[in-house]
């Protein structure tokens, strides 16, 4: 068997070369892709192939024409075959076969979550807050780098600086040769021997900042706002992760929202809702400070009845996306009085015979009518 014509490369060709031919032939004839047993006797002479190309002594035989296979007893017993190699040529070597290198000690780090309490005027408008978070930042000590001030982080001795650790064990398939994270040094490559006293070698250390959020007009109870950059400090001094504040609206004594819509109550006495009457409103801006005195009137037309809303177009919340105000949805509750003095219970008492109302009988209310039935109800 010729190796060269095997894998079908040149006599001088380069160990990139012969190691692309022999996965992209691996790819094609193994047995769990191709179960067809003349494809799996292909399988193992290309094996064989790239055993003998791939170790410089071996090939070096093989030009000199001698017998790579001599010492050994064919392929995979004792012929150092490289298990890995074979799932290189799946997976295109990120099962493991070296070359990964040692893992950066600066990772990114972790985004926070606060939580911050806001009056509806605020949510509503707009306001700008102050913030105490406690996070992750650099060591000032180190400067991130984890070492002891004069000290520096030297090269693992026993990965060499290469952040992993080769592990060769023998099978029917050969040597099975696995590549793990170096345990002396975790990966880095590197050991840290006199670590900094203020972080312990993390880099960062934990600290109260003070921060000043934005929050945009609109917000409501579980609207995050993101502060890109200012979460957690990576180890090793990395890329800060983000923070977000969560947004929670404290209940308004006189407002109730509603989507972008407000609603609130007003109360008026009996005889104002009988003869009408004209009101003053104080809108939610008015929550904002003297500079935003604004208010609103309110008609209350004859005969209004305990329940009755009123809509006050564009008085709302503006909406978080496109600035748009909702409206304001006022209900109007008709107040009976409850204590009259003798003069008052004369001119009602007169009033209700004026109206022939001094007996009454109780009657039901329907739950529903039609379209038709209230039509009727208004002609009358």
């Amino acid at each position: 068997m010729d190796p060269y014509a095997t894998l079908g490369v040149a006599k001088d060709a380069d160990a990139d070369t012969i190691k692309k031919a022999y996965r992209r032939m691996a790819r094609q004839y193994h047995p769990d892709v191709n179960p067809d047993p003349a494809a799996q006797d292909k399988f193992k002479e290309v094996s064989a192939a790239y055993e003998v190309l791939s170790d410089p002594e071996k090939r070096r035989m093989y030009d000199l024409g001698g017998d790579p296979f001599r010492s050994a007893q064919g392929f995979g017993q004792g012929a150092g075959f490289s298990f890995t190699d074979i799932m290189d040529a799946f997976f295109s070597g990120q099962t493991g076969g070296g070359g990964r290198g040692p893992r950066p000690r600066q990772r990114r780090g972790q985004d926070a979550l606060v939580r911050l309490d806001i009056d509806l005027a605020d949510a509503a408008f707009g306001s700008t807050h102050a913030l105490k978070v406690d996070t992750a930042v650099v060591c000032s000590t180190c400067a991130g780098s984890g070492a002891a001030a004069g000290t520096s982080p030297v090269t693992c001795e026993t990965c060499h600086g290469r952040g992993e650790v080769q592990h060769v064990q023998r099978s029917f398939l050969g040597e099975i040769r696995t590549v793990r994270p170096c345990h002396t040094c975790r990966g880095y490559g590197e050991v840290i021997t006199d670590p900094c006293r203020e972080c312990a070698g993390d880099g960062r250390v934990r600290s109260r900042r003070n921060l000043n959020v934005k929050i945009p007009a609109g917000v409501d109870t579980g609207t995050r706002v993101q502060l890109t950059g200012e979460g957690e400090i990576g180890p090793g001094g990395g890329q800060p992760g983000d923070l977000y504040v969560e947004i929670n609206v404290r209940p308004h004594p006189q407002f109730t929202r509603r989507g972008t819509d407000l609603l609130c109550s007003v109360i008026v006495p009996m005889t104002a809702a009988a003869l009408g009457t004209t009101l003053t409103l104080p809108l939610l801006e008015a929550d904002l400070g003297e500079d935003h005195d604004e208010s609103t009137t309110l008609e209350v037309k004859p005969g209004t009845q305990s329940g009755t809303e009123t809509v006050i177009r564009g008085q709302g919340v503006p909406s978080l996306r496109d600035g748009r105000r909702g409206d304001l949805v006022v209900t109007v509750v008709v107040e009976t009085p409850t204590r009259l003095d003798a003069r008052q219970s004369e001119l009602l008492t007169e009033l209700a015979q004026l109206r022939q109302e001094s007996s009454v009988e109780g009657r039901l209310q329907e739950s529903s009518k039609s379209v038709f039935d209230r039509l009727k109800d208004a002609f009358r």
